[in-house]
């Protein structure tokens, strides 16, 4: 961990990262790519209303001026004067990998908490606890660790549970663990290990914590293409040729209401940990029986805290429209069962966007659903899609950014969003190295605030994007 010469430095601005993953060799350069400070949808959450001080607080992947180095940053929104100050550098983590990201998490004392994720072993994560409740100057260092895409939730009376990934042999192992004080953490428990692992999301509803993952198949459990099909299973014709971590299908619920002691499927029956088998009682819908592959986006729930998965499915996982349809989806627990719909298309795999639950029972997703300036690269151009019954049919509200030069990529939905910090994200441009901005809008998507990329003082307002 490399800390700043002048420790918890601020500086001058707001600047993403911007990365890659897999060259793809063809005109769309990478299987994805952009400006990724917000990515990626696996790190929950980036930012948290506290009503107490009216601030919205979020972290993000930064870089310093002129390079492409991940620093890790904090920084808030002031509602009652509209302004940001200079965001601090938490440290520089020495990489240029965004799923290094950092997330936070505030306790009941106002205390802001940061994880600091590393892309598998080669990397340590950090955990980070400011001196000061609803302070982003300066940090204690708490423990140095290694954990992935990190989801840590507050619990009052209880603590953190603390969702997230351990590579085991490449395999991606879900994992919980828990701690009263942020201090002092039991062992990793291992919550599924199907195949070779799982990407997952996750929410919080009161005391209860809720989690949707989907699972990457081994090779050997496709069986080689032949001239029949791949084998004697009916659908086994439908299936895509194994592509290693690139093919993710079906889509899992578990959630727990008693600080990870226990956890149940969406029907309350408790299910013993760690999941290794496909077939399960977690089992939310059986997309690998329809050769599709799910991208999980958001997680949600409901008044009466019934969750809402959010994802999209796509025929395979490169670029370009030879995998299109690519269809926003959400699961909804009725009581009874799970209510599967989808109408929204977008063009990549990554638009990623989230989804709010308003009390009166509007749904709202805010996300990169329209066609870019990189067409099918990672984002886009954000819209406000509005559902009045519960997901059945969307009504675009509103495109929210227009003739961008660049793509806006990973909408984040802050815990206890404000109307006026509904959803956070970063643009870039998707094929090629470029500068990356970070935006925000209100609950309506009329007006898109851009943090602003160069400060002379030590606040500034946000600029209004037109």
């Amino acid at each position: 961990m490399k800390q700043d010469p002048e420790r918890f430095a601020k500086t001058d601005g707001y600047k993403g990262i911007w990365y890659f993953n897999q060259p793809s060799n063809d005109e769309y350069r990478y299987k994805y790519s952009g400006g990724l400070g917000t990515y990626c949808a696996k790190h929950i959450p980036l930012a948290y209303y506290a009503k107490e001080v009216e601030k919205t607080f979020f972290c993000y992947g930064g870089v310093p001026k002129g390079e492409n180095r991940l620093l890790h940053m904090i920084s808030y929104y002031d509602h009652r004067t509209g302004m940001v100050p200079r965001p601090t550098i938490l440290l520089d983590k020495q990489t240029d990998d965004a799923h290094d990201n950092p997330t936070l998490m505030l306790d009941d004392d106002g205390y802001i908490w940061i994880f600091s994720s590393s892309h598998g072993t080669s990397r340590p994560s950090y955990i980070h606890k400011s001196n000061r409740p609803y302070s982003i100057d300066d940090f204690e260092f708490v423990q140095e660790t290694n954990f992935s895409y990190p989801q840590a939730w507050y619990l009052p009376e209880y603590g953190f549970l603390f969702l997230h990934t351990k590579y085991v042999q490449g395999r991606r192992i879900l994992c919980w663990m828990t701690s009263p004080d942020g201090r002092k953490w039991n062992e990793a428990h291992r919550l599924a290990g199907i195949q070779n692992g799982h990407y997952q999301i996750s929410w919080r509803h009161q005391n209860k914590v809720g989690t949707a993952f989907n699972y990457h198949p081994s090779d050997a459990a496709l069986r080689p293409e032949t001239p029949q099909g791949r084998g004697k299973h009916p659908q086994d014709a439908k299936r895509p040729s194994p592509q290693g971590v690139n093919y993710r299908t079906n889509v899992y619920y578990l959630e727990s209401s008693d600080f990870g002691n226990t956890w149940c499927n969406v029907q309350g029956e408790i299910i013993k940990t760690p999941l290794e088998k496909i077939s399960n009682s977690a089992l939310v819908h059986d997309y690998q029986a329809e050769g599709l592959l799910v991208y999980l986006k958001d997680l949600n729930f409901d008044t009466q805290g019934n969750p809402i998965i959010m994802f999209l499915t796509s025929k395979g996982y490169a670029s370009g429209p030879k995998n299109s349809p690519r269809i926003w989806r959400t699961a909804r627990w009725d009581g009874a069962r799970w209510d599967i719909r989808g109408t929204i298309e977008s063009d990549s795999n990554y638009d990623t966007g989230c989804l709010h639950i308003q009390d009166d029972g509007t749904w709202r997703i805010i996300g990169p659903t329209e066609r870019g300036p990189q067409p099918y690269n990672p984002g886009g151009e954000m819209a406000l899609w509005v559902s009045p019954d519960q997901g059945r049919t969307w009504i675009k509200k509103s495109q929210i950014t227009r003739e961008s030069p660049f793509n806006h990529t990973y909408a984040r939905r802050p815990v206890n969003a404000h109307p006026d910090f509904y959803a956070f994200w970063a643009d870039g441009h998707a094929r090629e190295p470029s500068d990356s901005r970070l935006y925000f809008c209100n609950q309506s998507g009329e007006a898109v605030r851009r943090l602003p990329f160069v400060m002379k003082g030590k606040c500034a307002s946000p600029e209004f994007v037109e």
